[in-house]
């Protein structure tokens, strides 16, 4: 049997400066649980949005929580934090064995654009392997609205999906129905940590690869600390969830091709009536008002013999 002792930390945030108190929860949730194996935060948890806190690749910041996953001996995916590469910032989560070193980098292939207009993109995909466990998948926040990654890293062999997200907008409610539709589709455990305080809105969930909910925060702090069983992942991808779908079979055998998923071209000609990916404007007034009338409404009459409004 594989399972996969988990904490997701929804942590009660500052807009930046939060190590201390990250560390701290890392600390007190792997004493409390020590059967933990991997332990997740939030998109950006530490220094918060601003990129001008970007560090360099092995910065002060990674080499901090490089330790610390030594000292635990746990798998740390320890939120994101920006990068500064090659001229450019780069939305980046680190993966941390529990010997401290670093097994991959992540950089968010979709940045919240028009709003993160400053941070790049990345390219790569990002699965790693838990000894004797199974194969994790990583993606950053606004990632899930884009169901071909979710769909690839599935393919790829990933049988838990991580989903650092800073969210504190009103589509908190809808990124959790998208977390839900990639754990059905892609028939995968989802893990969608979000930060709260300063930095989100909280409400982390957790899907099960049939799109059942395991678990759901409120908008406080929380601590979600549980147990995953991989077996399940492949029972429900040979079988289909209680019976019925075999979604990631189907999708192997269809010989149905994705020509704008193929060709980047192709898609942005398809889809070039959209307009410019920018910042929504103020909308302009109407170039002609409603013109004013004195008339009543109706014909009907009115109390004290008055009509109209006063």
């Amino acid at each position: 049997m594989r399972r996969l002792g988990l904490a997701a930390l929804q942590i009660d945030a500052e807009a930046s400066g939060n190590f201390d108190l990250v560390e701290k929860e890392i600390r007190s949730v792997v004493k409390r649980f020590p059967w933990l194996r991997l332990v997740a935060l939030g998109e950006l948890i530490v220094h918060g949005p601003s990129t001008e806190k970007a560090e360099p690749a092995g910065g002060p910041t990674e080499k901090r929580f490089q330790a610390l996953a030594r000292d635990l001996d746990i798998w740390l995916v320890p939120g994101s934090m920006y990068e500064a590469r090659g001229g450019q910032v780069y939305n980046m989560a680190p993966v941390i064995a529990p010997d401290g070193m670093i097994v991959s980098r992540y950089d968010k292939m979709f940045p919240f654009r028009p709003y993160e207009a400053s941070v790049a993109s990345g390219s790569g995909y990002c699965v790693f392997d838990i000894p004797g466990i199974g194969r994790i998948g990583l993606v950053i926040c606004y990632d899930i609205w884009f169901p071909e990654v979710i769909r690839t890293l599935s393919a790829m062999g990933a049988e838990v999906i991580l989903a650092p997200t800073l969210t504190n907008t009103i589509d908190r409610d809808v990124e959790i129905t998208i977390a839900r539709a990639n754990a059905a589709t892609s028939q995968v455990y989802m893990v969608a940590v979000n930060g709260t305080g300063k930095l989100g809105n909280g409400r982390s969930v957790v899907f099960g690869p049939g799109g059942e909910l395991i678990y759901e925060a409120g908008t406080g702090r929380d601590v979600i600390a549980l147990e995953l069983d991989l077996d399940q992942v492949a029972h429900v991808r040979e079988r289909g969830w209680h019976g019925l779908g075999q979604v990631m079979k189907s999708f192997r055998d269809s010989s149905v091709s994705f020509p704008l998923h193929a060709s980047t071209a192709q898609r942005q000609e398809a889809l070039s009536g959209l307009g410019e990916l920018a910042v929504p404007e103020r909308e302009s007034p109407a170039s002609q008002s409603i013109p004013h009338s004195s008339k009543p409404t109706d014909d009907r009459p009115q109390a004290n013999g008055r009509s109209g409004r006063d």
